[in-house]
């Protein structure tokens, strides 16, 4: 992922799941009437996730805010050593629907010395808007997950099973990343689609015996590694 650039708003289906491990969510899935293929193989997502000294952002998705977002560094495979393709997105929600903007973010390091200095010294080298958009927030968690991905064979529909979510925490200074927080109890699944398509997304969600849920995983590993 690179480059500057804001996805088209589209609607989503969120569930998360306890009662079934992974292998029966997955074979609920490949057993769905719509025929859902796999685009590509399953892979691991980092994300660090950004907020306010108040917590804004925290706030806004616990209390269901209709105009809300989220900050974040996403990058994929290994979660600790040198990043060489990290990138900043903000997931933007309006109402019922929402959207994702991408920029490059500085390459950098995750180990013991990342802290908030460290990110405050990369924000340095990144480009001006980056710098202004960044300029109130700071780093506060770090996630990770498996996420296996499938779309139905005309691609109007795409669904993400995610699974060994793991938390941590930032500290201000001294992350040894040694506090943690492992979910292997719970499995997500994320149905993704236009917004025109909110009425078969309904048949298609209906098939299975998942509840819908707004859960999310920000707000997850917030209370997890700090509440």
């Amino acid at each position: 992922m690179g480059g500057n650039g804001r996805d088209e708003y589209r609607c989503e289906r969120k569930f998360l799941i306890d009662a079934l491990d992974t292998s029966q969510v997955i074979s609920l899935v490949k057993m769905h009437p719509s025929i859902f293929v796999v685009p590509y193989p399953p892979r691991y997502i980092n994300n660090i996730y950004l907020d306010t000294k108040d917590m804004t952002y925290y706030h806004e998705n616990v209390t269901g805010a209709k105009d809300r977002r989220k900050a974040r560094i996403r990058w994929y495979g290994d979660l600790f050593g040198d990043i060489a393709r990290p990138a900043l997105e903000f997931k933007i929600k309006d109402g019922f629907v929402g959207t994702k903007e991408h920029h490059d973010f500085p390459p950098f390091k995750l180990d013991g010395s990342f802290d908030i200095r460290y990110f405050r010294k990369k924000l340095d080298e990144a480009a001006r808007h980056i710098k202004y958009y960044l300029r109130d927030l700071d780093p506060v968690l770090v996630n990770r997950y498996l996420r296996s991905y499938y779309v139905t064979r005309d691609g109007r529909f795409r669904l993400t099973v995610d699974r060994e979510l793991t938390y941590y925490n930032i500290r201000p200074h001294g992350n040894n990343f040694k506090q943690r927080f492992c979910d292997r109890g719970n499995v997500i699944v994320e149905i993704k689609y236009a917004t025109e398509l909110d009425q078969a997304a309904g048949r298609i969600s209906g098939y299975f015996p998942f509840t819908l849920t707004k859960s999310s995983k920000y707000v997850q590993g917030i209370e997890f590694v700090y509440i």
